[in-house]
């Protein structure tokens, strides 16, 4: 018997026993050509679904005629790609910074903010994630992921999320650069704020001098039913980091603010090797154009109350969470038994730093056939859930 070769792969990631060799659409594939109603986008990535046809097109005809150059020249799409993004945007964010990754646009907001303010401290809330950089990393609330390197970054306070009162005490102390804050904190569950609270944090950093963040890696580019979710209940943060869905499923971040922060940044201070090279770059415009073209807001804004309002009624739903497509659904039992009852079913979905809660991030564009594949694969799937964890009916 020949011996199974060794993974060259560093081994991090716990793994659906599934390879993923094709995608169209809310579906993806695996090399025997069964299928799988993709619920869960690649982690909310890829927003226009797999293989959409304005993409392909826009990425075939960018790589026919130059893959990349770096940000030393003008690069061609950059100038495009940034104005759609800046036209979506609530006033006065206006200024964009390209870069490969979510954990990247989130260091560049937090080290825009201490240029900025010439403050160093950092206020940021219980269950919240924003990357696995060290400097993410040191920013986020689930104290796990802090753990080792991350947690010896000093400089960082932790409040419990929708607690203002607590946000006020942080800010008193002195010394705050910015507060940054999960308008949904997607890895702890889905779990949303009142509006008056984000009123409240917006006051706050006014009256200290300090900067507000939206890390809206997993609620922008469409997902909660608008662009982002600023100007929602009224508050515009002064910096917002971008990433996930940004370019339908390349590796593109961006870092946005408004003409105040862009006019304390000099040549030098921030810099990235391929963020923003011409095949991102068409990526990002092609998924704006994407957005736009086929009403992709209105989409989920009316279709996400149906699912939502369907998966409320099962019996082993306790609480169904988040805003929009980023749906979290706090189960009487553990996601992960779930989760493994769709798979059989041929449904993707995520679980979440909560072991009761399950995550749908689909692609946007998921239509009402879709929706209603997926429910009555859910129905017999939380049959089975129910019985297994004993559920009442």
């Amino acid at each position: 018997m020949t011996a199974e070769l060794k993974s060259a792969l560093l081994d991090v990631y716990k793994r659906m026993p599934v390879k993923i060799v094709r995608g169209q659409g809310a579906w993806v594939y695996d090399e025997s050509g069964a299928s799988y109603l993709d619920m869960y986008a690649g982690h909310a990535v890829t927003s226009t679904g797999h293989c959409h046809p304005h993409l392909v097109q826009a990425l075939s005809a960018q790589i026919q005629k130059l893959v990349f150059y770096s940000n030393a020249v003008a690069v061609e799409h950059q100038e495009e790609a940034a104005a759609l993004i800046v036209d979506e945007l609530p006033s006065p964010l206006s200024r964009v910074f390209f870069v490969n990754s979510g954990a990247e646009a989130v260091e560049n907001c937090l080290k825009m903010a201490r240029i900025a303010t010439g403050k160093q401290r950092i206020v940021g809330f219980e269950g919240g994630f924003h990357g696995r950089t060290l400097g993410a990393q040191a920013a986020t609330g689930l104290s796990k992921y802090r753990k080792g390197l991350a947690e010896l970054i000093p400089g960082h306070t932790f409040v419990p999320f929708g607690d203002a009162t607590a946000v006020a005490v942080a800010l008193a102390a002195g010394d705050v650069a910015a507060v940054i804050v999960e308008p949904v904190q997607g890895l702890a569950g889905a779990r949303t704020a009142p509006p008056e609270f984000f009123r409240a944090i917006r006051a706050l950093c006014d009256q200290h001098g300090a900067l507000l963040i939206y890390d809206e890696m997993q609620t922008g580019f469409g997902r909660t039913g608008s662009f982002t979710f600023a100007p929602r209940y009224g508050v515009v943060p002064d910096l917002m980091s971008f990433g996930k869905g940004i370019a339908s499923g390349l590796p593109v971040g961006a870092a946005v603010t408004n003409e105040k922060v862009a006019a304390t940044i000099r040549p030098g201070d921030l810099g990235t090797t391929f963020g923003g090279g011409p095949l991102a770059s068409a990526a990002v415009r092609a998924t704006i154009e994407i957005l736009r073209s086929e009403g992709i807001y209105a989409q989920v804004a009316s279709r996400a109350p149906r699912l939502r309002q369907a998966l409320s009624v099962f019996p082993s739903v306790a609480e169904v969470r988040g805003e929009g497509y980023l749906i979290g659904l706090k189960l009487h039992g553990t996601a992960a038994s779930m989760q493994r009852q769709l798979f059989d079913r041929g449904v993707l979905t995520g679980t979440s730093d909560d072991p009761a809660v399950l995550r749908l991030m689909p692609p946007l564009t998921l239509n009402d056939e879709q929706i209603d594949h997926f429910l009555e694969q859910f129905a017999r799937a939380e049959r089975v859930f129910r019985e297994t964890s004993k559920v009442p009916s």
